[in-house]
Order: C-alpha cells, then structure tokens, then sequence
C-alpha cells in the first residue's frame, strides 16, 4: 500500500512529505493507521544532525492510532482496535530481556542503530524503490506504521489520540521514572529540573506517588505555570530564585529525597546533585551530545546519593499503558494541558521549529483521514 510520510533525506534541511509504500505484512505484525504522532527533542536531535542516524529517515516514535490489518500469527490484537505504540520491542531471551531490562535488549540496540525494523529489513520504500529507515522502530511521522505486535499496545478507545500518544514517550518516561524507578514515597519531596512534556509527567507522577512537596524548576513563566497546574507545590525560576535555597527551607536543610533532571542541561545535572539529600535518589531523564563531557563538585556525589540514567522509565508498556489511560480518564493524569499546538503532516517543520524556540511543550501531528 502507498501512503505519506515525511523523510529527513540531509541533517539540517527541511523533512519533505512523500508518497512511501511498504511491502507485506509479515505474521508477526501490524499495521496501525496513525491518528496522532508527538514531536519529541529526539526527532529534533536527528533532524539538526546532533544525533546521528542512517539517511534518508522516516522520524516520529511518540504515536497512538487504530490497527487496520495484523498478521496470521498475531493474537490479542484486531482491525479497529486503539492502540498506543512503544519504541522498545525486544526478544525476551537474551541476557538482559532474562534480567527484565528490556530498553538494553541486544536485538534491540543492535538494529536501532540501523533504524531499520525489528526483523532487520527496511519496513518502507520511496515510490521509486528506494530504501528507509524508520527511527526508533516507528518512523511514526507517517500516515501508517508497521509495528510488531508487541510494540501495539491496546488502550480504551474514550482516550483521545492527541493525550493518548504522549504515553508512548514522554509521559511513560516521566511518570515511570517516578513511579517505577525511584519509587517514591508518600510524603516524599521531589525535585524536578526542566518542565518540558517529560518533566511535566514527571511532576505528575510525583503527585500520583502521594509526595508532599514537588518543586518545578524552569527558566520559562509558562512552563512553570503548567507546572503548578499539573501538580507542583513550588516553583523556581532557575535563572531567578534559588532552588537550593527552597528545597533546603522545605526539608529542614537535608534536600530533596528524590531529584529528576529533565532539561538536558550541564547546570541542571550538576543542580541534581547538589539538591539530593545524603541517600536520596537521583534521576537523569535529559541528555547532552553523546562525546560531550559534564563537570561535577566531588562532594556533590558523596553521602550514599544514588543515581541512575533512565531512558524509559522502567516502561513495562502493557502494563503500563493501560493504568495511565486509566489515570487519564479518571482525571489523575492531565495530558492535554501538555500539547500546545495541534498540527497537520504538511507543518511538520513548522512544528520542529516551534519546538526549537521553545514555543511548545508538544506539538502533536494530527492525521484525521
């Protein structure tokens, strides 16, 4: 079958709409019809060429929309179903799917690289024949995706598509990263650095988990405003108060039990330390270039503090998926405060550079054919 998608084909330049076409569906997968797909920083990172990946590129890995067909060996899963897509199919087998962490699946790291498909190959082709890769397993800026089954989560269909495919990225990453990670506590303080989508979920989380006091800290009015309505106690204007001044004043000077860096920032890493307190847990969710090199005071790592680089918040995604749609239409989990412009495909790059400038939390692409 023939659909749109847009390709990055040179870093730097412009994603182009095209007409792409896949071959057929193989047992295992299926085919989703895309209803809505997030912008994310990792599409921007590749687009801009800051993260490098094979060209010519079908981007987009945060996506929720409707099965259309599945293959013969596929089970649990039909035509007309609601799905939300994750990024982390794995084998199940190998030596860390047998010490449950499946983001580190060698299956997994080894053809992501490839930005190719879970079973090796190229899933779509230019109307000319030609090859693409698709990121993260999805390549979700598209009018359809193949997926294999497991990456299709089944969710109830009284989710919206726009809330619904922030799940599949920013919200699991964040509010895992709370929840499934440092395992907060009721009565906790949290500290979270950076109120982007991701940070965000992570002050969401923080507030489902029962903590006391949750501090947002952002260089942005706005974003620290989202903070407050999505369940901050406190906020910091990073360039303008002192974080560490408050989240001393609110725990007796000891610091923050739970700290989650989300702005990708050397002084955000840095202020994450310095803001645990002894034994307390530490949670790096941004990033910076892959060779780029951080700088931290000796102390700041002393004290039993724990740290930990989380990816995708410990996602275990059928489980998980559900109970945060459940969370959703509860009214526990606000995701459409999150998503600051809804767009076509044809403004894509309307979109990445909105998101660039930091005009957006989340630009989600709308497909309503």
């Amino acid at each position: 079958m023939r659909f749109q998608a847009a390709i990055l084909r040179t870093a730097g330049t412009p994603l182009t709409v095209e007409t792409v076409e896949t071959g057929a569906l193989q047992p295992g997968d299926v085919l989703v019809r895309i209803r809505a797909a997030g912008i994310c920083h990792t599409d921007l990172e590749v687009a801009e060429g800051r993260l490098a990946y094979p060209l010519p590129i079908v981007l987009g890995h945060e996506a929720a929309g409707v099965v259309e067909r599945v293959g013969d060996a596929v089970t649990g899963l039909g035509a007309g179903d609601h799905v939300i897509l994750h990024w982390n199919p794995h084998c199940g087998h190998c030596f860390y799917c047998e010490r449950a962490q499946p983001i580190l699946c060698e299956k997994y790291t080894r053809y992501g690289a490839q930005a190719v498909g879970f079973g090796g190959q190229p899933l779509y082709r230019t109307a000319a024949g030609e090859g693409l890769h698709s990121l993260m397993y999805l390549g979700a800026f598209s009018e359809y995706c193949i997926v294999p089954a497991q990456c299709a989560i089944r969710v109830r269909p009284e989710i919206p598509f726009g809330a619904a495919c922030l799940i599949g990225c920013a919200v699991m990453t964040g509010v895992g990263a709370v929840l499934r990670i440092a395992r907060v506590q009721p009565g906790d303080t949290v500290m979270v650095i950076g109120c982007g989508a991701v940070g965000l979920a992570a002050v969401q989380g923080a507030r489902l988990a029962g903590a006391a006091a949750i501090v947002a800290v952002d260089l942005a009015e706005a974003r620290l405003e989202l903070a407050r309505g999505v369940g901050a106690t406190h906020v910091a204007h990073a360039s303008r108060d002192d974080p560490m001044d408050l989240v001393r004043s609110l725990t007796a000077g000891r610091g923050a039990d739970a700290v989650f860096e989300a702005a990708g920032a050397a002084s955000a890493f840095r202020l994450s330390l310095e803001a645990v307190r002894p034994a307390g847990q530490v949670v790096w969710l941004g990033k910076v270039g892959l060779v780029e090199e951080l700088a931290f005071r000796w102390g700041s790592l002393m004290q039993e503090k724990r740290i930990v680089r989380s990816s995708y918040g410990g996602a275990r995604p059928a489980r998980d998926f559900p109970l945060l749609v459940e969370h959703y239409l509860k009214g526990d989990l606000k995701l459409d405060p999150l998503i600051s412009r809804r767009i076509a495909l044809a403004e894509i790059n309307a979109g990445l550079a909105a998101l660039k400038r930091g005009e957006v939390v989340r630009a989600v692409v709308m497909f309503n054919s």
